[in-house]
């Protein structure tokens, strides 16, 4: 399952990442709430945790925005704000449900069970585009009769185009989600791994090949036989 977390504390959202990933769940990252929007409209995620109290467009707006988009994907809100008035514009902006921190681990994995059930969401287990297949739980891409294993790096990467099969994904949108906005990774660090997959793709015999869009991104695209 995928979650987005949008939180600008660093350290607390390494440590909620750590607790959902602990759980099997992907976790994507933002820090403001420009991003939080753009990567809620970009990938499919079955669950949205929120804090209010974000850069540029805050918590409030960024749920308003997505709601008028019609994304309809369920919103935890996750905020220091404790005031009932609080609580109540932020259900009525459209956010499904409210926690404050600090947080118990115990009762915010059981609200995104709950909210992600009230969904009706089912757990994928392989993303598919073309002839690919990438099973999500070991990391093995597949195609046809054909299979490779992936490395961790290898595996976030094309996950993220997997979730995005026919978009255009930014190298800055790769970096954030594979290394994090505090690494040090730049461009060239996606070029290599998408060599590196390219390579994987060429020996599964794949009609799906990335395609490098001048100063845009990359996309993947299917070559009919």
């Amino acid at each position: 399952m995928q979650i987005l977390l949008a939180e600008d504390e660093v350290v607390l959202s390494n440590a909620v990442k750590k607790i959902l990933e602990q759980q099997g769940y992907f976790v994507d990252t933002v820090y403001d709430g420009e991003d939080a929007v753009y990567y809620a409209q970009s990938v499919n995620y079955q669950l949205i945790v929120l804090d209010i109290m974000i850069p540029k467009i805050d918590g409030f707006e960024v749920v308003s925005a997505l709601r008028k988009k019609g994304i309809v994907t369920p919103v935890l809100m996750l905020t220091a704000k404790t005031a009932t008035a609080d609580k109540v514009k932020g259900l009525n902006f459209g956010a499904d449900d409210y926690m404050t921190k600090p947080f118990d681990t115990e009762e915010l994995l059981a609200r995104i069970n709950a909210l992600t059930r009230r969904k009706g969401d089912v757990v994928v287990s392989h993303l598919t585009y073309g002839d690919l297949s990438l099973n999500i739980h070991s990391a093995i891409l597949s195609c046809k009769e054909k299979s490779v294993q992936l490395s961790r790096k290898e595996f976030d990467v094309m996950k993220l185009f997997l979730y995005n099969p026919t978009a255009t994904v930014t190298t800055d949108t790769v970096i954030t989600n594979v290394w994090g906005t505090d690494s040090e990774a730049t461009n060239n660090n996606v070029e290599v791994y998408i060599s590196f997959l390219r390579k994987k793709l060429k020996y599964l015999g794949s009609a799906v090949s990335f395609r490098k869009l001048q100063r845009l991104g990359y996309r993947l695209e299917v070559h009919s036989s």
